[in-house]
């Protein structure tokens, strides 16, 4: 893809985001495109959203699972950027006019003491990077239609990575914990919509260790000169399939001995 065409992928997404609608496939308009096409469209988003006032937090990963990898034709998971105002308040509400179709995941959050720079990082480098773990929230949103009505053609990877990997809000509560506290792979979640069981999971449903995923992202970053900061909050990926939210639903995330995380949309 050509600068300009870049250039013009990522306004269409950052215009979409706040007028609060799907825009068609950009796989459509640019069948040939690369995963690198599809970071640099993510790329300059994120540039036009700090140029527009807001302050990176962190990094959430996902299509850790092979189903939701199956589904994208993608054998790898991608990342997105966490924004200052993607961050709710455990027992909060979503304003009703905020997002466009979302969803929710059940995930565990790493919140880092020490930078972690690639090549070569290990789960043991992640956990010594890493000040606590604690239960969390994602909120999907896609800026991109789901499905094309005209073609019948779904999004693809391109579409996913260049909308921010469908970032769009974050909730942490529960009961934080050290990363060697407990094993990771067996912290889990039984996630209710109203009051009725919709998913279950546990972290070993990330990459068989959500710790892995932090390792996926901080070795890829060092390909591009970056790395992940002290301070930020990273999303390891989601150990439940995706649970529609709709207008009045109240969702309750139990994480067992760790605690519960509620989030009501308006």
């Amino acid at each position: 893809m050509t600068d300009e065409q870049i250039e013009d992928a990522a306004r269409r997404l950052f215009e979409a985001e706040r007028g609060r609608r799907q825009i068609r496939l950009l796989s459509l308009d640019f069948p040939h495109a690369t995963m690198d096409d599809a970071y640099r469209v993510q790329a300059a988003l994120v540039k036009r959203k700090v140029a527009s006032g807001l302050t990176v937090k962190g990094w959430k990963i996902g299509l850790t699972s092979k189903a939701m990898q199956s589904a994208l034709s993608i054998d790898i998971p991608d990342s997105g950027i966490l924004f200052d105002d993607m961050f709710f308040e455990d027992g909060g509400r979503v304003p009703a006019d905020r997002f466009i179709q979302p969803r929710i995941e059940a995930e565990i959050a790493f919140v880092m003491k020490a930078p972690l720079a690639g090549p070569d990082v290990s789960i043991d480098d992640v956990l010594d990077a890493t000040d606590h773990v604690t239960p969390a929230l994602e909120i999907l949103d896609t800026r991109i239609e789901r499905m094309n009505k005209e073609t019948g053609r779904i999004r693809t990877f391109f579409d996913t990575i260049s909308d921010n990997a469908a970032n769009a809000g974050i909730v942490v509560g529960g009961r934080a914990a050290g990363p060697r506290e407990a094993d990771l792979r067996w912290i889990g979640a039984i996630v209710s919509r109203n009051g009725e069981v919709e998913e279950t999971g546990l972290g070993a449903g990330v990459l068989d260790h959500p710790a892995k995923g932090i390792v996926w992202l901080a070795n890829r970053l060092h390909q591009y000169r970056m790395r992940i900061e002290a301070g930020q909050v990273v999303l390891s990926g989601s150990f439940i399939r995706p649970v529609e939210c709709r207008h009045g639903d109240q969702i309750l995330a139990d994480f067992g001995p760790f605690g519960a995380i509620r989030i009501a949309f308006a």
